[in-house]
């Protein structure tokens, strides 16, 4: 009995650790609707009926607000992992000063750019320093009269010769 109860919890704790290993899928930014989205013309349209069918965009552009864009992002995360990116949609919309589309581009995932830090390090002149000589290497220069325990390195205000 009592390796059988053994044995479920075993299998309840494995099922519960295995729930934290799932999938999430999540959406962000704005709503699509591909017909509604194409049903928008150049020439046709205006500020006003673009956001009666497609809501307030994401966001307008930076240097004129003739520019707006709706932004839709889907992503999988498993596990403790960073999400990624399963599709992406960009919708941008240009229109004239007087407030017409005058065109509508629709851009996805292919346009993300991946950018990878580099590792390297910038080589530096001085010397290259350990944590023991960072904790250790001040001792003895408490009192001395100079920089780093460097007599006559300080910096003092005195004139010339002094």
């Amino acid at each position: 009995m009592k390796l059988a109860l053994l044995k479920l919890s075993v299998a309840a704790a494995a099922v519960a650790m295995l729930a934290g290993c799932a999938g999430i899928r999540a959406h962000r930014g704005a709503i699509i609707d591909k017909q509604l989205a194409a049903a928008i013309q150049p020439g046709i349209d205006n500020k006003d009926s673009v956001a009666k069918t497609l809501g307030q965009p994401t966001f307008a552009g930076q240097f004129t607000s003739n520019d707006w864009y709706y932004l839709a992002r889907d992503t999988s995360t498993f596990a403790f992992r960073n999400p990624r990116v399963m599709n992406e949609t960009l919708l941008h919309i240009r229109f004239d000063p007087a407030g017409n589309v005058v065109a509508v581009d629709r851009t996805g995932k292919e346009m993300v750019a991946n950018i990878n830090p580099v590792s390297r390090t910038t080589p530096t002149l001085g010397r290259k320093r350990d944590i023991l000589s960072e904790i250790f290497g001040g001792i003895g220069t408490v009192n001395s009269g100079g920089v780093g325990g460097q007599p006559g390195a300080g910096g003092g205000g005195g004139a010339p010769g002094q």
